[in-house]
C-alpha cells in the first residue's frame, strides 16, 4: 500500500487559531483514515524563507496538498469576494458565515474551483481587523494623514486606505514580519491575534480598535490530488475540513477577548472609539463603497445585511 502524502502549509505561528485548526484538521485525518495517510504541517513558510503569496501556488503546483489564505488573493477568481474586502459592510460574524456557508460562499467556490487548480474545503475566520501605528494614536481621518500603511495584497484595500488619508503600501507578509521593527512601515491592519502573534504590539504603541474590516480565510487544496485519492480519502478529507473549519471559527470567536488581556497598558495604548469618531472614518470610505456598490451585484450586500 502506498501512503499518500499530505501536506499543509500556512504563514503564522505556532499559537495562531489558523495552524491551531490545522493542526486539528491533520489529527482528524489520521484517526480516521490511520496510516494510509502521512500529515505534515508546515506552520510557517515564512520560516523556510518563501513569502505567503507562495502558499497558493505551492498547492496548486502539487507541493503543498492543502493551504489556507486570505480571500482576497482569490477575489479576481471569484469578484464577489470583493464585498468582503469593503469597509463597515460585515456587522458580525453569524451573518457572514450564514453567506459564505450558502449562496455567496457557494458561488465562489465554484468559481475558485474552475479558475484555478485548487479544491475549496472551507472559509475561515480571518477576524475583524484593527489599526496599529507606530508614529500616533489614531482616532480620525486627520491624524491618519501621511502616514504610510502596510496592506494585505488588495488594490481594493488601498483605495479605502488612501481615502481615510494613508500612504497605503502592499507587502507581504514576510517582508511585513521581517521590516516591522523599522521605519518604513507606520502602520498596518491586522485582526488582534496577528497584531500579538507577529509582535506588531512590540513595535506599534497605538492600536485602534476600528474592526474596519472582516476578513476570510479559504481553506483550499490541490484539485488533481483531491481527485486521485480514493473516496474514503476524499470524504475524510471533506469531514475533517468541515470539523477543522468549525472548530477555527469557534477558536476566533473568543480570541480577541483573550488577546486584549495580553497587552501591557504600559506599552500600548488601545484606542476604542466613538460612535462619532468610527462615523468620520466610515464618512471618508463612503465615496469608495458607494463605487463598489455600483460593480458588484446588490444581492451580495443583502447577503450580508448591508
Amino acid at each position: 500500500m502506498t501512503q499518500i502524502v499530505l501536506k499543509f502549509g500556512g504563514y503564522q505561528e505556532p499559537a495562531s487559531i489558523h495552524n491551531q485548526a490545522a493542526g486539528r484538521f491533520g489529527e482528524l485525518l489520521n484517526k480516521t483514515v490511520g496510516d494510509r495517510v502521512s500529515f505534515e504541517l508546515i506552520g510557517s513558510i515564512l520560516k523556510i524563507g518563501r513569502g505567503s503569496g507562495d502558499l497558493v501556488p505551492m498547492v496548486e503546483s502539487g507541493e503543498l496538498s492543502f493551504c489556507y489564505m486570505s480571500t482576497v488573493r482569490f477575489s479576481k477568481a471569484a469578484p464577489e469576494l470583493q464585498v468582503l474586502e469593503l469597509p463597515f459592510v460585515v456587522k458580525d460574524r453569524a451573518t457572514v458565515f450564514r453567506a459564505l456557508d450558502g449562496e455567496l460562499g457557494e458561488g465562489a467556490r465554484r468559481k475558485i474551483d474552475a479558475a484555478t487548480k485548487c479544491k475549496v474545503l472551507g472559509f475561515w475566520d480571518n477576524g475583524f481587523r484593527h489599526l496599529t501605528c507606530r508614529v500616533r494614536p489614531l482616532r480620525s481621518p486627520e491624524d491618519c494623514r501621511g502616514i504610510r500603511i502596510r496592506t494585505q495584497m488588495s488594490d481594493l484595500h488601498g483605495e479605502v486606505f488612501r481615502a481615510i488619508g494613508f500612504e497605503p503600501m502592499k507587502i507581504d507578509i514576510k517582508e511585513f514580519a521581517e521590516q516591522i521593527g523599522g521605519e518604513r512601515i507606520q502602520a498596518h491592519d491586522n485582526p488582534l491575534t496577528n497584531i500579538y502573534n507577529f509582535g506588531v504590539h512590540i513595535h506599534h504603541r497605538y492600536i485602534t480598535l476600528s474592526s474596519h474590516f472582516w476578513g476570510a480565510s479559504t481553506l483550499v487544496c490541490n484539485a488533481a490530488k483531491y481527485r486521485s485519492w480514493p473516496q474514503d480519502v476524499q470524504a475524510a478529507v471533506d469531514a475533517a475540513a468541515k470539523e477543522a473549519t468549525a472548530y477555527q471559527r469557534q477558536l476566533a470567536a473568543v480570541e480577541d477577548a483573550e488577546i486584549m488581556k495580553n497587552f501591557d497598558p504600559a506599552k500600548n495604548e488601545l484606542i476604542e472609539l466613538t460612535e462619532s469618531e468610527r462615523n468620520a472614518f466610515r464618512k471618508a470610505v463612503q465615496p469608495v463603497l458607494d463605487k463598489y456598490r455600483k460593480q458588484l451585484d446588490p444581492k451580495l450586500f443583502a447577503y450580508l445585511g448591508a
